[in-house]
């Protein structure tokens, strides 16, 4: 098992500018050799990737994407620099993809910046009250809120859910190594999802698991 800390993983984010997640698997596989771990994002591509991703992207595609005869219904602008790789096939359809994860997982925001504070505070709120009920310890009672927060951002955040055809990945982590592969930079910027009836009180059907089923077809 490999050995290393949270300040190494910190290290290497910082030297390299790739993932938190993706510096974490690559000391892993280094056995904790920090040089070692900076040649294998090299050669992923991830370190120069997190470079990129401070770059101006302004091209782009709004891409649809509509399931089960139109019960929901998705657009989303996904930019990129050139309007070159915008025209690609594989620019597109990884566009798709991310408006079909919009369409089986049902984000409320593209990124936790994005997240007004009065709804994290509700979302304190009930997470502390919760534990409060349960029995849980005062001392323990900030952690266990803050744990509640960051389940939440991956519930309602679309760069941190699970990504539907890679349960091993995140929305963020694909979307870095799409910006290694096609070598600009790539940015969700907004999306709007719709579903028929939504906000209407009726029996309720789990069209999630539909799209997510269907997604993973394509």
């Amino acid at each position: 098992m490999a050995e290393f800390t949270a300040q190494d993983v910190k290290n290497l984010r910082e030297r390299t500018g790739a993932g938190m997640m993706d510096c974490k698997k690559a000391l892993t596989e280094a056995n904790g050799d920090t040089e070692k771990a900076i040649d294998l994002l090299r050669e992923k591509g991830l370190a120069a990737a997190a470079k990129k991703a401070g770059r101006i992207a302004a091209e782009g595609l709004v891409e649809s994407y509509i399931h089960g005869g139109g019960r929901i219904g998705v657009l989303v602008e996904i930019n990129c620099e050139t309007d070159f790789v915008a025209k690609t096939p594989e620019y597109k359809e990884f566009c798709r993809d991310i408006a079909m994860q919009i369409a089986a997982s049902s984000p409320e925001y593209v990124r936790r910046e994005e997240v007004p504070e009065d709804v994290l505070e509700r979302e304190r709120n009930v997470a502390r009250q919760a534990a409060i009920n349960d029995g849980k310890p005062e001392k323990i009672l900030d952690r266990i809120v803050e744990g509640r927060i960051e389940k939440f951002y991956k519930e309602v955040c679309l760069l941190e859910q699970v990504y539907i055809k890679d349960n091993d990945k995140t929305v963020q982590q694909v979307i870095t190594d799409k910006i290694a592969t096609i070598g600009e930079n790539i940015s969700v910027r907004r999306f709007v999802r719709y579903q028929v009836g939504e906000g209407i009180e009726k029996k309720q059907s789990n069209l999630a698991e539909e799209v997510a089923a269907m997604s993973k077809q394509c």
